[in-house]
């Protein structure tokens, strides 16, 4: 009896897991300049604690391109826009439709599929947002997935925050697929729904790309929910969580170590400072949060800039604007008074000559 293409991909993993044979993961993101620093520490603690991974990015602006293929670094594959979109009319065309970030977010499964014709051999293809952080493997999260095709991560909301979750049960920061039809298919029907629509506020069950995971598991049996804690801490789910270091790992509650942490929210402000957005989302930010999970991915970002500063017209790392509606700039005015909080509580850093204190 013949065996399809999809059952040896799967028994080909079943073997190498068995085996210790390393598997083939790929990773991809996107990001344009302003994040170059972000998308770098990225690849740094990625290359850390999964050495040889390869990541792909889709650079969003050419100075973003420019940069990576100037530095040239191992494993790191850097795309241009125009080709990405060439590749995908369908997609490309929804441009003239959608605000600059609601085009990133539709975006994400045409950017995987986009990646997997690319790396037939890839047993995973594993999507992650620009913002994360790796500060250990991310081994044990794909040992929770040998039954499994695709891979989302709950945002596991603070019990104050209930009211985000019409923004969807799962985070799209990482978003794996197995190599195979049955995985694949569901990442297709999700660039299919994001065509469609993917806009930045919420439509029912519908948030850009976001809301669409909670509808994975109704289309394969085979859609697991990453289980460990330590992946994907974030300002939105810490106060769940007691978070210490030991023998030089951040522990969350004594028995998890930190996988991956989200810096969602984090900005430059007021001139010499770097915010956080805990205090926005009413989570605590203690003394190990601050020097254990903050002050490494700072410290990183602060010497990536050194590096990359040079070659820049635009230095300053920033958000992409995400809208200029009155709602958002009482959003702004808040979030500032957030910021001079922030100073006075000592959460945020002071930045002085390349060094954050």
């Amino acid at each position: 009896m013949s065996m399809t293409t999809g059952a040896i991909r799967d028994l080909e993993f079943t073997i190498r897991t068995a085996t210790g044979i390393m598997a083939n993961r790929v990773y991809c993101t996107y990001f344009d300049h302003n994040y170059l620093s972000r998308g770098l520490a990225l690849y740094h603690s990625l290359q850390r604690h999964a050495p040889g991974a390869r990541l792909w990015v889709l650079c969003l602006s050419e100075a973003c391109h420019r940069i990576l293929v100037s530095l040239d670094l191992p494993g790191l594959v850097a795309v241009r826009l125009e080709e990405f979109e060439a590749a995908d009319p369908e997609l490309a065309a929804t441009k003239s439709t959608r605000s600059l970030v609601e085009y990133y977010f539709t975006c994400s499964p045409a950017w995987m599929l986009h990646v997997r014709e690319r790396e037939p051999d890839a047993d995973w293809i594993t999507y992650l947002d620009g913002d994360l952080y790796f500060f250990a493997s991310p081994e044990s999260v794909y040992s929770e997935l040998a039954q499994a095709t695709v891979a989302i991560i709950p945002h596991r909301y603070a019990p104050n925050l209930a009211r985000r979750r019409v923004f969807g049960t799962y985070n799209v920061g990482w978003v794996g697929v197995r190599n195979g039809p049955d995985g694949i298919a569901v990442i297709r029907w999700w660039r299919e729904r994001c065509i469609e629509w993917c806009y930045d506020h919420v439509d029912g069950d519908r948030y850009a790309d976001q809301g669409y995971l909670d509808s994975f598991s109704r289309l394969s049996t085979r859609v697991k929910a990453v289980d460990n804690v330590g992946a994907n801490l974030a300002p939105w789910n810490i106060a769940n969580y007691r978070i210490d270091s030991r023998d030089g790992r951040v522990m969350i509650d004594a028995t998890h170590p930190l996988i991956f942490f989200h810096f969602q929210g984090l900005r430059k402000g007021l001139r010499w400072f770097i915010f956080n957005s805990h205090r926005i989302f009413g989570a605590p930010f203690s003394r190990d949060t601050r020097e254990h999970i903050y002050r490494p991915y700072v410290d990183e970002l602060l010497a990536i800039e050194k590096i990359t500063a040079p070659m820049l017209e635009v230095q300053e790392c920033r958000p992409q604007a995400r809208s200029h509606t009155i709602k958002s700039r009482v959003r702004n005015v808040g979030i500032c008074a957030f910021q001079l909080l922030d100073i006075v509580s000592g959460r945020a850093f002071l930045v002085l000559r390349g060094t954050a204190y």
